[in-house]
C-alpha cells in the first residue's frame, strides 16, 4: 500500500513560519517529480510549487520568494519551507507526487489527504 502523508500544519501567527513535510511509504521504486497543492475556504485547489526528481523547483506568483521547496530522495520524503505567511496562505495542503510503485514499476499519480495550515492572529 502506498501513501502519502502531510505533517507540519497548524496555526501560526500573520509573518511566522511552518514548515511542512511529505513522506512517502509503502512499495515507493521512484519517486518523479513532486508538488504542493492547497485549497482555501471556499475555493479550488491550486498549483503552490513543484520540484523535480533533480531539483527543478517552480513557484505560484503568490508564494515566491516566501515558500521553499526540497526534497530528500534517500527518505523519499518532501518539504515545504514556509516564511512571511499571510492570512490568504490559510488552506489545505496536499501532497502530490508522481510515483513508480510496486514490482511491475506501475506510474501513477498519488495525493495525500492534506494538513490544515491556518494563518491567523
Amino acid at each position: 500500500q502506498v501513501q502519502l502523508v502531510e505533517s507540519g500544519g497548524g496555526l501560526v501567527q500573520p509573518g511566522g513560519s511552518l514548515r511542512l513535510s511529505c513522506a512517502a511509504s509503502g512499495s515507493v521504486f521512484t519517486v518523479n517529480s513532486m508538488a504542493w497543492y492547497r485549497q482555501p475556504p471556499g475555493k479550488q485547489r491550486e498549483l503552490v510549487a513543484t520540484i523535480t526528481s533533480r531539483d527543478m523547483t517552480n513557484y505560484a506568483d503568490s508564494v515566491k520568494g516566501r515558500f521553499t521547496i526540497s526534497r530528500d530522495n534517500a527518505q523519499n520524503t518532501m518539504y515545504l519551507q514556509m516564511n512571511s505567511l499571510k492570512p490568504e496562505d490559510t488552506a489545505v495542503y496536499y501532497c502530490n507526487a508522481d510515483l513508480l510503485v510496486g514490482p511491475f514499476r506501475y506510474r501513477g499519480e498519488f495525493w495525500g489527504h492534506g494538513t490544515q495550515v491556518t494563518v491567523s492572529s
